[in-house]
């Protein structure tokens, strides 16, 4: 796939793994992956599908940086449904076994996810800038009106971006080979932008603002926080579980990439230096999954507005009547009780 593929076998793999003496792929690879994609998956379904119920069926509206989560959310979800079959064509041994549209939907929802989460970070690394840095200017920005329109202007990008994929990729039969593979024109030029959109421009704009992020924590960990400013720090120590979560998972692919590049452009190579790169592929990409799962973790271990919003949305209501309803019986004995000692 054009974003997490070990057995594309366009201009870029021919290039990456120079001669086939270059190349090996390890027979585990055809049997514990498809085991652990599988199981990314059903956690990944399972548990975003949880942090979307939360915030989409509580009584409350949610707030901005809420929206922004559950968007980051589906993105998890949108990987996590179509992980199984990308599991089958690894237990395959990547002779795709699918047709033409599941294999242009599958690499682009992949693609999809791996964008918008990023983007999505960097809408929640500003919103978060302006709730710690510029708490009393910039309103408009933090309307759930203006969160919501901007994440339609993510999910717009990410699906314009993710179309040379749904365009260009194919099936190529052969006698005893179906590949998923992705023929587009210009595959360095298309590669290097890729990089430079979906890594090295929103990393930048994450660094800034996270530096401005804990720059303010630290200054107003020395003062007296107010009621809402403490509602904001929560949720900016949530949100900064989840942005370094995602750094820690994703950056090791994104660097080996790049790192892809330099061997199409004779930087570096070797025999040796491709066979440990074609290795450290599969685990970096294969880790990169893990983020979908590991996000919804942070969620209620970490975030305690969300572990409210839990234990809310699933008290039984007939349990919270019923105490009322003895807050009252007892209420009205009690003055009852010091009537007759007063009549007395």
């Amino acid at each position: 796939m054009a974003f997490l593929n070990t057995s594309n076998t366009g201009k870029f793999s021919n290039e990456t793994t120079k001669t086939s003496s270059c190349s090996y792929t390890h027979p585990m690879i055809y049997t514990v992956i498809p085991v652990y994609i599988m199981i990314i998956s059903v956690l990944g379904i399972i548990m975003n599908v949880f942090v979307l119920l939360v915030f989409c069926l509580h009584k409350k509206a949610c707030t901005v940086a809420e929206i922004y989560l559950s968007n980051l959310a589906a993105a998890d979800l949108l990987l996590n449904v179509f992980l199984p079959f990308w599991a089958q064509n690894t237990a395959n041994r990547n002779i795709w076994p699918f047709n033409d549209i599941l294999c242009k939907l599958v690499n682009a929802a992949i693609f999809m996810n791996a964008c918008g989460s990023i983007y999505f970070i960097v809408i929640i690394s500003i919103d978060r800038y302006l709730a710690l840095v510029h708490p009393l200017s910039h309103g408009s920005l933090r309307r759930p009106r203006t969160a919501k329109l901007a994440c339609i202007v993510v999910w717009s990008l990410v699906l314009v971006m993710a179309c040379p994929t749904i365009i260009y990729r194919k099936v190529k039969y052969r006698p005893n080979r179906n590949v998923c593979y992705f023929p587009i024109p210009h595959r360095f030029v298309y590669d290097a932008l890729i990089i430079i959109l979906t890594f090295i421009i929103p990393i930048s704009f994450i660094l800034f603002f996270t530096v401005k992020i804990c720059h303010a924590l630290r200054n107003r960990s020395l003062t007296k926080l107010k009621s809402n400013q403490v509602q904001e720090q929560k949720a900016t120590i949530l949100i900064l579980s989840v942005l370094l979560a995602f750094l820690i998972c994703w950056m090791p692919h994104h660097i080996h990439k790049i790192m892809d590049l330099l061997v199409m452009l004779k930087i570096v190579g070797g025999c040796t230096f491709i066979l440990n790169l074609t290795f450290s592929r599969i685990i970096f990409m294969y880790f990169a999954l893990f983020n979908s799962v590991l996000n919804p973790i942070l969620y209620v271990t970490v975030g305690k507005n969300f572990q409210k919003k839990v234990k809310e949305l699933f008290t039984p209501r007939y349990g919270n009547k019923n105490r009322v309803s003895f807050q009252l019986i007892s209420t009205r004995l009690s003055r009852s009780g010091n009537t007759d000692i007063t009549l007395n």
